[in-house]
């Protein structure tokens, strides 16, 4: 499959606050859409439902389909994983029959790692990877409130996959999303990596919003992590911007002071972070490829013990 009809079959994995908001965007524009969940509760209420959308254009509720991962039947053209990270292979390995098909397959969640699970189970050339910059509130089950148009950047796995780039970009951008098809993919995962990295961790293990950590030695373990991921992505032969990291860091802690990190919104509700796809990920990238990483070592290590000490 080397595009995309004109109603395109879309399979999007995980019904949480993005799935929900993609889902029902996509609807919206005539795609035919199935979300795929393990939450049957969750499922029979979109089933019956749908989903309520609110954003700029008002509130609106749009038909979407639910079903579980064993239940959906193929062929679909485009596979999207909104999954956490830690569930990304389980997820991937839920919906393998539907690989026959050759779909698009396409990850824009947090961390590294997702694509190359992707890649494995529906191969590398249709895989295509990005960043979303959305966001997105679910409200019970079947409602998700976002506010403005987003950012999405997408590319291919491979030179192969990238020819799928901008079918699936123009999708997402008739479905509201303002879409960018990047050359260089990677760099844009890595670079919202080292973002993720430099706040999520420290905001989890000492239980602050941005604001905690707007002071000298916050902002040091945030330029820290920055500085390690950029040392971890340079010898993966990925070169991303410093300064550019940097500046987004201090703008977050400028302008969304209240906000809280999604693993510190995890922890007050016992769910488990995305730690190994984000710091863990950047520290094993670095030992494998002989790059120190001390501070994402520790923070990683620190969550890991917060983690197995809440589930007991």
């Amino acid at each position: 499959m080397t595009t995309l009809s004109s109603t395109p079959s879309v399979a999007i994995i995980g019904a949480g606050a993005m799935g929900c908001l993609f889902a029902a965007r996509m609807a919206e524009q005539g795609a035919r859409v199935t979300l795929v969940d393990v939450d049957k509760a969750r499922l029979d209420a979109i089933a019956q439902n749908g989903i309520t959308l609110k954003d700029d254009n008002g509130t609106r509720t749009l038909p979407v389909g639910a079903s579980l991962a064993a239940d959906l039947a193929g062929p679909v053209e485009l596979v999207v994983l909104f999954t956490k990270g830690m569930h990304s292979e389980a997820a991937v390995k839920s919906v393998a029959h539907l690989a026959a098909s050759k779909p698009i397959a396409l990850t824009l969640q947090n961390g590294i790692g997702n694509a190359e699970l992707l890649a494995a189970g529906f191969g590398a050339d249709q895989v295509l990877l990005g960043t979303a910059h959305v966001p997105a509130d679910l409200n019970g089950p079947s409602s998700v409130a976002t506010h403005g148009f987003g950012h999405l950047d997408v590319g291919g796995f491979t030179l192969a996959a990238q020819s799928f780039a901008a079918p699936v970009a123009a999708l997402l951008q008739a479905s509201g999303f303002d879409t960018h098809v990047a050359q260089d993919i990677n760099a844009a995962v890595w670079e919202k990596v080292a973002f993720n990295g430099a706040l999520n961790a420290t905001g989890m293990i000492c239980q602050v919003p941005n604001a905690g950590i707007d002071n000298e030695p916050g902002r040091r373990i945030a330029v820290r992590i920055v500085d390690e991921t950029v040392a971890v992505a340079a010898a993966n032969g990925i070169v991303i911007d410093r300064d550019r990291i940097v500046a987004t860091v201090d703008q977050a802690l400028r302008e969304h002071a209240h906000h809280k990190a999604s693993m510190l919104q995890d922890r007050e509700h016992g769910r488990r972070t995305e730690i190994e796809t984000i710091n863990g990920a950047i520290a094993r990238e670095g030992a494998r490829l002989g790059v120190p990483t001390p501070v994402c070592d520790t923070l990683s290590d620190l969550v890991r013990v917060i983690e197995l000490a809440s589930s007991r």
